[in-house]
């Protein structure tokens, strides 16, 4: 009984670490996810890492967030889109490392600037000194697992063996 109290401590502080190394980024700041706004200024000065949450928050139906590939990204088209919400208040948990692509797939939005780039590094990671590796469509397809949880994974099979 000891060592599955334990094993519980364990996962429950790595868990923790977790949740309180995310960052929760409200895109475009006070202007929220419209028009006219400068999303590669708003990126500008930021790091984003797996765990991380994009909120978008815009006019339910007016415009979309749609996650593209790099080329649905260049050219402002959805149609081969990833994801797609027009609810109004859309939060994107940030799970793989890679290049991530978000236009608004509204007639005319994307091409007037309406379309975010967001890299991210693995939990813990930084975005100096280099770019992270993506796949061939320009979204990162593997896993990506931050160090306390995988530190977290070890402690609990160590527990299980040693028990």
């Amino acid at each position: 009984m000891a060592s599955f109290s334990a094993a519980l401590v364990a996962l429950l502080l790595a868990s923790c670490a977790v949740a309180a190394a995310a960052t929760t980024f409200d895109v475009g700041d006070g202007h929220g996810w419209q028009t006219g706004v400068d999303y590669t200024a708003w990126t500008s000065d930021k790091t984003f890492a797996v765990g991380d949450k994009l909120v978008f928050n815009y006019t339910r139906k007016a415009h979309t967030v749609t996650e593209v590939n790099d080329s649905g990204y260049s050219a402002c088209s959805g149609a081969n889109s990833l994801s797609n919400d027009d609810s109004g208040a859309t939060t994107v948990t940030l799970t793989m490392a890679g290049v991530h692509y978000f236009i608004c797939d509204v007639t005319g939005h994307c091409p007037n600037g309406m379309k975010l780039t967001v890299t991210v590094t693995v939990a813990g990671g930084s975005t100096t000194g280099g770019t992270v590796p993506t796949g061939a469509s320009g979204v990162s397809r593997g896993p990506a697992v931050s160090a306390a949880v995988a530190a977290a994974e070890g402690a609990l099979v160590a527990l299980a063996l040693f028990s």
